[in-house]
């Protein structure tokens, strides 16, 4: 019972003689260590709060400003005209004073002045020049003198060593698109969607708003714009994912799988202990913000906002809205095993529990032979159904007692996991198991995993991890970003034995998990078995299917002198036509993170050109070379959207904003209303690989990602996600319907293999020809 001896910092008894008190010296230094620990990350964050406030200046500048202004005084020289008098006289204790200490102290005063006027303009500088994007037009492989002389400002100007928020302050804010530029894009790109009479009907439509109310709602946007930090990602966050009352599992959330063919140790509680370590190292680098920002080209800083809310953050149901629940800090984590919830506390002594620690703490709830409480089973099933419902039993039934605890300790959690039952992983010699390990991620068995936290982290009974993500809070390349660290330094940093156990020296004294307790009623087990059928029919409807094409990659693609991106995306439309027999409104996701506080926007993929083209390739009539041609005309018009749409002229986030503005005046518009009832039955997005520098893989060939999925979008539509895996793999995770009789996620994988086949034989007729 020693462990629980050191749960107390002193016991007393009373006697006789008095109080008797017996301090625990363990558990008293666990408590002063606890607190060094806080104090020193107060501190860190109090200097990278200076750090990032002076930016791209640094606090060293302000001494040498001030040592310049001194300088000058004792030379008789006023470079303040005059100014370092006028604040002498206004000084209030200048009858306290001597008068060489009034000047000493006025010039210090007007230097400190001068130097944050300084950090102004060099900051407003910045974010002129990070205003421009023509190097975003130009041609791959080529750059113009123009792009040049910026982009040598633009390293001067973004200082040494930044921290991860250091270029916040000079992103510049989204744009607000001219309406009349807007709607031009948009009645582009529905054309080859529409009939004549359909698109006459649109356009119609369109040129009614462009008169009345179009002015009136555009004028009230840019003075959003002007006031709030991002004139979309507030709006987005809200209507888009916390008003929504439909479940998260499925429809909302996405999934990260693990390195595709390497498994480094079978031993599911060792792998969990090195990959919730990796974890907390990414955390404690993210709060003294010692990640490099992400920057385009290597230059140009990205919005890093996002990243504040990864760990200690859920998601909580409201009747009309949920709202987001970050903590700044979280010691402990919950585990979810076989029905059971465990609390495991991450600190020890002051210091992240090592690896080896870990993989102790989870191997004994792994040997934990309880039963789960009544209605302790499936109770996670609550974040896999409905909004409503969970809202108000959340509101009846774990408000106060053990009920309010336990739920308090999974929401104010620094990281969920489930230590899952099952095997899983892609394994060659089984041909659906990637796409049984997809659904799993997914959905799991409904009731396994907290939809609601940031990210489950799931550990497989054979070693394999996996993420599921919920989206309102982060958009997938961030949660990219921590996954890639993580796997990278579990294999390459932290490693494991002969045995396939962690590394590190163990306290065998630690504090065991503790068992979360409850008091579930049966009408709220109702509530959840309700929510579980509902989530278990949802889950059971999704048809998925993982498409590994290594027949080329990018090396190949580039060699064409195509962008990858348009290659596939272009290669998504023929293989959508043949197998529907028709185009369809389709949705790829940009990143606008360019600019401050930035997210997403669409690139409408389906175009003119896209559709000349694949016409061409099912007309016989057609020779290779004139469906070369249009596929390039194509490619280059796909890549010009993607451009525009990352520089904030795209489509989609405007119209949103011009219809939310609409409901706030109560203006009804039939062309606003038509444009977002518009189903996207082909919704496609590419996972980025961002820290490419973390594992070489010409070194390491089998340690790629096989990137990660999310659930269909429309009932009789595909989700497909892709990722570009070094120079010869691209996988392909593709979503829909069993319910739907107009789609089969593998004859639809089957169409894309084709289609890209066929597309690169394109090429093959030239080189041919040339040869």
């Amino acid at each position: 019972m020693a462990e629980a001896h050191q749960a107390v910092a002193f016991q007393f008894t009373v006697t006789p003689d008095g109080i008797d008190f017996h301090l625990s010296r363990e558990a008293l230094k666990n408590i002063y260590l606890s607190g060094i620990t806080s104090w020193r990350k107060r501190l860190i964050r109090f200097k990278n709060g200076v750090l990032t406030g002076v930016y791209p200046a640094s606090p060293s500048s302000w001494l040498i400003v001030v040592i310049a202004i001194m300088s000058t005084m004792y030379a008789r020289i006023d470079p303040s005209m005059g100014m370092i008098d006028c604040i002498k006289k206004t000084l209030p204790v200048n009858g306290y004073l001597a008068v060489q200490t009034q000047t000493v102290l006025s010039a210090m005063l007007f230097a400190t002045g001068l130097w944050v006027s300084l950090i102004l303009v060099l900051r407003y500088i910045l974010k002129m020049l990070l205003s421009y994007h023509g190097w975003m037009f130009e041609p791959h492989g080529r750059m113009s003198r123009t792009t040049k002389i910026w982009a040598t400002l633009v390293k001067i100007f973004s200082g040494r060593r930044p921290l991860l928020y250091s270029f916040q302050a000079s992103l510049p804010r989204l744009p607000v698109p001219g309406v009349d530029d807007t709607i031009k894009r948009y009645l582009e790109s529905v054309r080859p969607l529409l009939d004549d009479e359909q698109y006459n009907r649109m356009e119609s439509l369109a040129n009614e708003f462009k008169k009345d109310p179009a002015p009136k709602l555009q004028k009230y946007l840019i003075l959003k714009s002007w006031w709030a930090t991002n004139y979309v990602s507030d709006w987005w966050e809200d209507y888009i994912y916390l008003r929504g009352r439909s479940p998260l599992m499925v429809n909302s959330n996405f999934y990260a799988m693990d390195l595709l063919y390497v498994t480094p140790t079978h031993r599911q509680a060792a792998r969990a202990g090195n990959v919730v370590h990796a974890m907390l190292i990414y955390r404690r680098k993210l709060d003294r913000e010692e990640h490099s920002p992400m920057r385009a080209l290597g230059i140009v800083p990205m919005c890093s906002y996002q990243m504040e809310r990864m760990f200690n953050t859920t998601r909580i149901p409201g009747i009309e809205t949920d709202f987001i629940q970050h903590l700044k800090d979280s010691k402990h984590m919950v585990v979810y095993h076989k029905g059971r919830f465990y609390k495991v506390w991450l600190h020890h002594g002051g210091r992240h529990l090592q690896p080896c620690e870990l993989e102790m703490q989870f191997q004994k709830i792994l040997d934990d032979k309880t039963e789960p409480q009544p209605g302790e089973l499936k109770l996670a099933a609550l974040t896999a159904g409905e909004r409503i419902p969970w809202a108000r039993a959340r509101v009846k039934f774990f408000s106060q007692g053990i009920n309010k605890v336990s739920l308090d300790a999974i929401e104010k959690a620094a990281i969920f996991m489930t230590l899952d039952e099952e095997e899983q992983g892609y394994d060659k010699e089984k041909l659906r198991s990637i796409d049984f390990y997809a659904k799993s991620l997914l959905h799991g068995k409904c009731y396994n995993r907290w939809f609601d936290k940031s990210f489950n982290l799931i550990a497989y009974k054979n070693g394999k991890l996996g993420i599921n993500a919920e989206h309102s809070w982060a958009d997938a390349p961030i949660v990219g970003h921590m996954w890639e660290f993580v796997l990278a330094t579990d294999h390459f940093q932290l490693g494991y034995t002969e045995e396939g156990h962690s590394k590190g020296d163990m306290n065998k004294m630690l504090s065991p998990p503790s068992k979360l307790q409850w008091d579930i009623p049966q009408e709220c087990q109702d509530i959840t078995e309700s929510s579980y059928k509902m989530a278990k029919v949802i889950a059971d409807d999704v048809d998925f299917h993982g498409c590994l094409f290594d027949d080329f990659g990018k090396g190949l693609i580039k060699k064409c002198r195509t962008s990858p991106d348009a290659f596939i995306q272009i290669a998504l439309q023929l293989a959508h036509f043949r197998d529907k027999g028709e185009f369809c409104l389709t949705y790829e996701a940009s990143m606008t993170r360019l600019f401050r506080e930035g997210r997403t926007e669409t690139v409408r993929s389906c175009t003119m050109e896209s559709t000349a083209f694949v016409n061409a390739m099912e007309n016989p009539d057609k020779t290779n070379e004139e469906r070369l041609e249009l596929f390039h005309v194509a490619a280059e018009k796909h890549q010009n959207m993607y451009r525009l749409a990352m520089t904030g002229a795209g489509i989609d986030r405007h119209l949103f904003c011009l219809y939310v503005v609409s409901k706030y005046l109560g203006i009804d518009s039939p062309f606003l209303k038509q444009v977002l009832s518009e189903p996207w039955r082909l919704s496609t997005s590419q996972t980025p690989q961002q820290q490419l520098n973390m594992v070489d893989l010409n070194k390491y060939p089998q340690y790629i990602s096989a990137g990660g999925g999310f659930g269909p979008v429309a009932d009789d539509g595909y989700g497909v996600s892709y990722i570009i895996v070094g120079e010869d793999l691209i996988t392909f995770h593709i979503s829909s319907k069993f319910s739907s009789p107009e789609t089969d996620s593998y004859r639809f994988g089957q169409n894309i293999r084709q289609a890209m086949l066929d597309i690169k034989g394109l090429f093959n007729t030239k080189k041919d020809k040339k040869m």
